[in-house]
């Protein structure tokens, strides 16, 4: 460790470049293709560096509505991505894009019973294989559970993992409780385009947590003599405030059904012409949250491990924040160690 001097002395000199600006480190460094594309969403497949395919099927990464994909290729060294493929695992992962006007339509329908699927069969097309595991990340796990309960039958998926993903949205904060009946509307944050903006969605996110920007600089100043610290620090910072726009007529869609009906933690959801049902998921599953989630806390992810109708059916519970998941210590330590040998576990190898 630097003596005191040496550390005031890195102390500001990374100060100085973080209120500058001029520090921010490359971020979704890992090479792929892209193998599919449909309006603005597409499907990325990664390169492999060194590490072979050791196990059959494929991974793909159905990412969330409201958020940037690179949380799961953050950096070299701190990278879900990167790890996976260090495991062996041929991996895909489905990223939306940034809706504009021309979204603004769409439907959880849209994203379920098309986009998905179409890229399921484009991954299948691009690796050879027969089955492929699929991973729903934050709101993405939402739409895979929509998608296994009305098309488990069609779609060729080995398992089903689930990360931070909210069911109960009675639990879920005040994000919901300020849509609840006789509250806000839909349409009082849908603006002119069609769209939730991005600066809507990140101040509902910062209201989730008020004092936590002030923690982190604290933290920050605690450990700014550490260049790998305030790395990453500025990359995870810099997603954390990196929202996208939501789809209208899907939001729309999200508080009606998700959060006024919590229709989720009734395992019947009204969707389409129909209505599907949680417990015709029967696929392994294995369900991840986390402790100290303070956007999808770990009482509303926690119920769905039995709303599912899967005989093997399992949970993994982090000690960390929402990001624990795919970025950070726990992540390293804990979270991608334990996700990918339930994978492997549940998969052929090669």
């Amino acid at each position: 460790m630097p003596s005191l001097i040496e550390r005031q002395v890195l102390r500001a000199r990374n100060g100085f470049a973080y209120l500058a600006g001029t520090n921010r480190p490359a971020i979704a460094q890992t090479p792929k293709d892209t193998v599919w594309r449909r309006d603005k969403a597409e499907l990325w497949r990664y390169r492999r560096e060194d590490a072979p395919v050791s196990v059959k099927q494929p991974i793909l990464i159905c990412h969330s509505l409201v958020s940037r994909s690179y949380v799961l290729d953050l950096q070299p060294n701190n990278s879900m991505i990167r790890y996976l493929l260090g495991e062996g695992f041929d991996v895909f992962l489905l990223d939306w894009g940034v809706a504009d006007a021309v979204e603004a339509q769409n439907t959880l329908e849209d994203y379920v019973d098309d986009y998905i699927p179409e890229a399921i069969e484009a991954t299948m097309l691009e690796s050879g294989a027969e089955e492929l595991n699929l991973i729903g990340y934050c709101f993405g796990g939402v739409l895979t559970l929509l998608l296994m309960a009305g098309h488990q039958d069609e779609l060729p998926v080995r398992n089903l993992v689930t990360l931070a993903t909210p069911a109960d949205y009675a639990r879920m904060g005040f994000m919901s409780q300020m849509f609840a009946g006789g509250r806000l509307d839909p349409d009082d944050v849908i603006d002119e385009t069609g769209l939730v903006s991005a600066s809507r969605m990140d101040e509902g996110f910062q209201a989730l947590k008020p004092t936590d920007q002030l923690v982190q600089q604290v933290n920050l100043f605690q450990n700014l003599w550490n260049d790998q610290f305030v790395e990453g620090f500025v990359a995870m910072n810099q997603w954390a405030r990196d929202q996208v726009p939501f789809p209208g007529a899907a939001f729309r869609q999200t508080v009606q059904i998700l959060i006024r009906d919590n229709a989720l933690m009734k395992g019947v959801i009204p969707f389409g012409r129909g209505e599907v049902r949680l417990k015709d998921i029967t696929v392994p599953y294995l369900n991840v949250f986390a402790e100290q989630d303070g956007i999808v806390p770990a009482a509303s992810s926690e119920p769905i491990t039995n709303l599912v109708g899967s005989e093997d059916a399992s949970e993994l519970r982090l000690q960390s924040g929402h990001v624990g998941f795919v970025a950070g210590r726990q992540a390293a330590k804990v979270a991608r160690p334990q996700i990918a040998d339930w994978i492997r576990r549940h998969s052929d190898e090669l």
